[in-house]
């Protein structure tokens, strides 16, 4: 299919490559053992009730009772208790042999990736009672590999470890670090910066320096901001972090100048950099240039690439149906096409064509490493960007000129925490299911804080790789199912769902089917019956729309007389995206952020609607759906 651009400008210009820093924790080569210190039984104190303690493996135990209440006989005298057979005194320490074992076989398994599995080694050597010679490494390598699996608490309990148990680790700089960043990915900005702060000042200054820099702009409390500078008050990276978030993240206003000025005189900061803009005034136009840029790729005409950009053109095609639309409403807007490629360097070739800063809006790109390339762009220029397609809600993080056009995946997993609260109730806990992935994992954790906020419970929470079959089945394992008010599964992959129904289908006698909320891709899945799906599973379907709606049928006749095919999903996508956004510059500007930030969800002319209210830069509609009688019912 041959599309007709109405510009395609192709011009390379030479650029440097951008040396991104990496803030992830290295695994050391070969790390020097150590000697384990002589340890002494601590005097214990009998706790005042039993409490659950962790196997190594990471689960959870019931206590022993310690001391089992007196049985007694049906007439209320105590019988004679039988001898119990001596127990066995549980060994403490793992043989020499088995431990060098298990620490080599962990240490290859977290060289290949293999990072569950050498958490799984790894985690019982570290502890003290193993009295494994190297047990400081082994902690310092299951926190790798924990950190790895994003299981962040746990990466920071094993590093407390080893701070408290081997204290002259001769690699503590590195366990500091990896602390620092548990820290930050739990959004404990007090600790981390007081846990880089006992790093040598030699040691890993760069590094430290990148790794603020990358998690700092997510605070968002004006006096998180203020408490940490009182405390760090040499900080540079933290100072210079903080008028970022002043001057480009637009939290600026005029009580922040003697503090901004007084940090620009300590730290010699640039002071053209950190001096305020003032704010953007939207003018409206009759007309509206817009920067489409995307990896078309027409340089390798080759069917394969042409097929895998499929996605692409009919994105593409979309948003030319909607330039048509808005033409006729009296809206011309003029497409500006651009090849980014599928690489960072032809992104920045393009990025740096004088004509690009002339633009009223910017569509793309698609790919995350380019995404982040355009928005700070977008950022520098004052040009709104809109990505058409990422759910990643850190994107748009303190950016003021960057939209995502669908609901981030935080957002969904708040939105659907919501509905579960309204609609399920809270009088019973719910149990949460995620694949590994970072839109699930981002789902998941919005999710779970939403739903505690609320008032409710996750009684059980379980992480899983889809793509593993034994981890999907452990998964849905053991639930319990009758004390559940609801069961989230947070995976669109296509072996989750006939796991998860196959489970769930036939609950323990006496037991009710729970109710489930998952994604709305099961609803495409060839592996499941449709009406497997009836009944009590709710979906949540971000780009829901009525075929049978005026709106799209109207459109899908549109791109059938132009495209001779019908549209996909993401012809859809561009064509919506166009014409709210198109809409928006003409009725409030090419600033429109006040603007959308007011208005009320307009309906989509596809799908249920957008909304940016109250400051959002991600679509805050989130359509939940169920089946009835194999119609799909929209509940919100």
């Amino acid at each position: 299919m041959t599309l007709l651009f109405t510009r395609l400008s192709l011009q390379w210009l030479t650029a440097g490559l951008l040396l991104a820093s990496s803030v992830f924790a290295q695994t050391p080569a070969a790390p020097a053992p150590t000697k384990a210190p002589a340890l002494k039984a601590p005097a214990t104190k009998a706790p005042a009730a039993p409490t659950a303690t962790k196997t190594p493996a990471g689960s959870t135990a019931a206590p022993a009772s310690t001391k089992a209440p007196a049985a007694t006989t049906p007439t209320g005298t105590k019988p004679t208790p039988a001898k119990a057979p001596a127990a066995k005194p549980r060994p403490t320490a793992v043989p020499p042999a088995e431990a060098s074992v298990r620490y080599r076989a962990g240490k290859n398994q977290l060289d290949q990736g293999n990072y569950a599995a050498a958490l799984a080694q790894l985690e019982l050597l570290a502890q003290p009672t193993s009295r494994f010679a190297r047990a400081a490494d082994a902690a310092y390598l299951a926190a790798v590999a924990a950190a790895r699996l994003k299981q962040w608490p746990d990466a920071e309990q094993l590093l407390n470890l080893l701070r408290t148990e081997y204290p002259t680790y001769p690699n503590m700089p590195d366990a500091l670090f990896l602390q620092g960043q548990a820290s930050f990915e739990q959004e404990d900005f007090d600790t981390a910066l007081k846990t880089l702060s006992l790093l040598p000042p030699d040691k890993l200054v760069a590094e430290r320096d990148a790794m603020k820099a990358a998690y700092l702009p997510r605070i968002k409390d004006r006096n998180t901001w203020l408490r940490n500078l009182r405390r760090y008050p040499d900080d540079a990276a933290l100072a210079r972090a903080y008028a970022d978030h002043l001057i480009v993240g637009g939290a600026y206003t005029d009580a922040d100048r003697p503090q901004l000025d007084e940090l620009i005189a300590k730290f010699s900061l640039d002071r053209a950099r950190y001096t305020p803009r003032p704010r953007p005034v939207s003018v409206r136009k009759t007309s509206y240039n817009i920067g489409v840029l995307l990896p078309f790729e027409l340089s390798d005409p080759s069917w394969q690439t042409v097929r895998k950009n499929q996605f692409v053109t009919d994105l593409y095609a979309g948003l030319r149906l909607a330039q048509d639309s808005l033409q006729r409403a009296g809206h011309p807007v003029q497409l500006f096409a651009y090849d980014t490629g599928a690489d960072t360097l032809t992104l920045k070739q393009t990025l740096a064509l004088p004509e690009l800063a002339s633009m009223d809006m910017l569509i793309g790109p698609i790919y995350k490493s380019g995404a982040r390339l355009l928005a700070r762009y977008a950022r520098e220029h004052q040009i709104i960007c809109v990505n058409p397609l990422s759910q990643d809600g850190d994107l748009v993080l303190d950016n003021p000129w960057h939209y995502l056009f669908a609901p981030s995946a935080a957002t969904q997993g708040r939105l659907a925490a919501q509905f579960a609260a309204n609609s399920f109730g809270l009088g019973k806990p719910a149990i949460l299911l995620a694949e590994d992935g970072f839109d699930d994992t981002s789902f998941a954790a919005a999710y779970k804080s939403t739903y505690e906020e609320l008032g409710g419970k996750i009684s059980i929470q379980r992480r899983f790789n889809a793509e593993v079959d034994a981890e999907v089945t452990a998964a849905f394992a053991g639930l319990d199912l009758a004390g559940a008010s609801h069961i989230m599964v947070a995976s669109d992959n296509r072996r989750t769902g006939p796991v998860a129904l196959a489970a769930l289908r036939t609950p323990p006698a006496g037991v009710p089917r729970p109710l489930m909320l998952c994604p709305s891709a099961w609803l495409e899945n060839s592996r499941i019956d449709l009406a497997q799906l009836s009944g009590n599973v709710y979906f949540i379907q971000s780009k829901y729309f009525d075929e049978t709606a005026p709106g799209f049928r109207r459109f899908r006749q549109l791109y059938l007389q132009s495209q001779h095919i019908p549209p996909s999903v993401y012809a859809d996508q561009g064509f919506e995206l166009l014409l709210y956004f198109g809409n928006a510059l003409f009725q409030y500007g090419p600033a429109f952020q006040q603007g959308l930030a007011a208005a009320p969800q307009q309906p989509g002319a596809i799908f249920e609607g957008q909304s940016y209210s109250g400051g959002a830069h991600d679509n805050q509609v989130v359509p939940i759906v169920k089946l009835n009688n194999l119609e799909i019912q929209v509940l919100r």
